[in-house]
């Protein structure tokens, strides 16, 4: 049996006023846009950065060594920032994102570049763990909460579109090493807002957290080395390599059959078994695991099917690609208007899914002679369809948790999203490595509709009601 921790009441400040709020919220958002501008700012700038450092066999490892240091640490610091407060980590994790950006754009050779981002994954999984679960440290009550968190994810997604616009524009003016020294323009921004405006709020417990080394260690090993192990799996067809592969996998596995007993055991778990007790939150992070996956097979391999195949330039791929993540604010705006209204909200998901699936389906039309007009449109249904889906998937991870558990909680959510966008990139990357550019596109977007369609399927088994209807 899991020993209990203590959990005295938290120490709230007094009620704050709606300027208090907006200025605390301009600080999340800004560490929003660096999250979103530090994942997606160099994917249209990447081929160029492959083909100038003779780096094309590792293109892969570039997207997926920064999810995999996202995965692995987003549930630590999640769960620090339920013990400690998340203003420190938030401020930390900035610094880290400009240290690794500028560590970037400096780099000489594929290989310092993969472990600079991998530096900045690490940095990005530190920044949401925190900025995605900061707003219910602001607002408790889930029906306020939704209408605040539209700030957050639409900051993100804003972002996120903006990025490889800026990215492309930025590596065809200046080259490709100063579209590193964008996210650390923002991170300034954000440090100073957050130092400024975010509020220092923390558990006071009568007994000292003791922060679960072993606990912490056990689960980047889970998270981590199968990852690894399927990254190895795609970039070298290697008799040795393969082993390591394999080792790797059967590493994290067991991992993962030894972090139960640890954490059962553990005073102040890194990772409280009990927030996957409700069949609901198991559900939700397959869900997110599927929206992880499809999500950055197209934000990291459209760029690519685009540029290199269509011949399309950077900043006309990123133009063409912007309403894919400009559009997820309105369709997280509609859903949060009309998740007050919904008894069963879970069918905004539902909803959220079929779009998603119509629109990864019309990305297969694609071709060098496809109107802009036709790829504007079918990005933004994918926009929209994950607009319904992303920031739901955290609201309602916060509203299954207790309070004491609503970061590592919504870390949980993050986590997962991240693994699947590591292993979807991952995937699609052994198809381009083994086949060719345009078919391992091709059959990864097959594979997104595959993933829409379980997604439905599995948010349709989500019953939750909506409080206070």
């Amino acid at each position: 049996m899991q020993r209990p921790e203590p959990t005295p009441p938290s120490s709230t400040p007094s009620e704050p006023t709606r300027r208090d709020l907006v200025l605390a919220m301009s600080g999340i958002a800004a560490a929003a846009v660096v999250v979103a501008f530090d994942s997606t700012i160099v994917s249209t700038s990447l081929p160029q950065v492959a083909l100038a450092l003779d780096g094309l066999s590792l293109y892969a490892w570039v997207g997926t060594g920064y999810f995999l240091a996202s995965a692995v640490s987003i549930l630590i610091f999640g769960r620090l920032g339920d013990l400690y407060g998340r203003k420190p980590l938030m401020l930390c994790s900035l610094a880290i994102v400009v240290v690794a950006s500028v560590l970037s754009g400096l780099s000489q050779s594929m290989v310092q570049l993969i472990w600079f981002r991998v530096l900045q994954g690490g940095g990005g999984g530190m920044l949401l763990a925190t900025a995605f679960a900061a707003p219910a440290d602001l607002f408790p009550d889930p029906r306020r909460r939704v209408r605040w968190m539209v700030l957050t994810s639409s900051s993100f997604a804003v972002a996120s579109g903006l990025g490889p616009v800026i990215g492309g524009a930025v590596t065809e003016a200046l080259g490709w090493r100063a579209a590193f020294l964008v996210t650390p323009l923002a991170a300034l921004v954000g440090i100073y807002t957050t130092w400024r405006y975010f509020p220092w709020i923390k558990s006071t417990r009568s007994v000292a957290p003791r922060i679960d080394w072993l606990g912490s260690l056990t689960l980047v090993i889970a998270v981590g080395a199968p990852l690894a192990g399927i990254e190895l799996v795609s970039s070298s067809t290697d008799t040795t390599v393969q082993l390591w592969a394999v080792g790797l996998i059967a590493l994290g596995l067991a991992a993962g059959a030894l972090l139960i007993p640890i954490e059962r055991r553990a005073v102040t778990p890194i990772f409280p078994l009990r927030i996957l007790q409700p069949r609901e939150a198991r559900l939700l992070n397959l869900a997110g695991l599927m929206s992880g996956a499809v999500m950055f097979i197209l934000i990291y391999y459209l760029p690519l099917l685009l540029q290199d195949e269509f011949g399309f330039s950077p900043t006309y791929a990123g133009l063409l690609l912007t309403p894919f993540v400009a559009v997820m604010p309105l369709g997280s705006i509609v859903s949060g208007r009309l998740f007050a209204q919904q008894r069963e909200p879970a069918r905004l998901m539902i909803f959220g899914s079929l779009m998603l699936g119509a629109g990864c389906l019309l990305t297969l039309t694609f071709s060098a002679t496809s109107p802009s007009w036709w790829i504007v449109l079918t990005m933004s249904l994918c926009g929209a369809g994950l607009g319904f889906l992303l920031p739901n998937f955290t609201l309602f991870m916060q509203m299954l948790a207790e309070q004491r558990d609503v970061g590592v909680a919504s870390a949980l959510i993050q986590t997962t999203r991240a693994l699947g966008s590591a292993l979807g990139t991952a995937l699609v990357g052994i198809a381009v490595a083994k086949i060719s550019i345009a078919m391992g596109v091709r059959l990864g977007l097959v594979f997104c509709v595959l993933m829409c369609v379980l997604i439905g399927w599995v948010c349709s088994r989500i019953q939750m009601k909506n409080i206070g209807k």
